[in-house]
């Protein structure tokens, strides 16, 4: 497998930062694609036919939320097999049990880039 390509959701500028730098100093074959919100994010996929390995997805979003972007991502034929990974601030036990459900995985901030890497690798070795 060549180049790992994670597309990355989130409004917070300095999360963007943090998971680019921390993923692609661990891993040189991984390229991070930063993305600020939900409409981005399908926008990108829609036009570039940018085909993202997974998708790391905040859930709390200006605009469209996580929730809506995951739906319209599993909608599509096309983008339904892209794993997605919930990173949020929220930590209630309702978005905790829906996005465990719902994505590959449920990650809470603060993160551990280390951490983060090892939960990719493994979703990505399952494909």
């Amino acid at each position: 497998m060549g180049k790992k390509r994670i597309m990355v959701v989130d409004d917070n500028p300095d999360v963007l930062i943090s998971i680019k730098e921390g993923l692609t100093t661990l891993d040189e074959n991984i390229e991070v694609i930063p993305v600020e919100n939900g409409e981005e994010c399908l926008k990108l996929l829609e036009e570039r036919r940018i085909k993202p390995d997974l998708i790391i997805l905040d859930i709390m979003l200006p605009g469209m939320s996580g929730w809506e972007v995951y739906n319209q991502i599993k909608e599509r034929e096309e983008w339904e097999k892209i794993p997605i990974i919930f990173l949020t601030a929220r930590t209630d036990p309702t978005a905790r049990e829906v996005g465990s459900f719902l994505g590959e995985d449920y990650i809470e901030k603060p993160f551990d880039a280390r951490d983060l890497k090892a939960r990719i690798d493994r979703i990505l070795a399952r494909r």
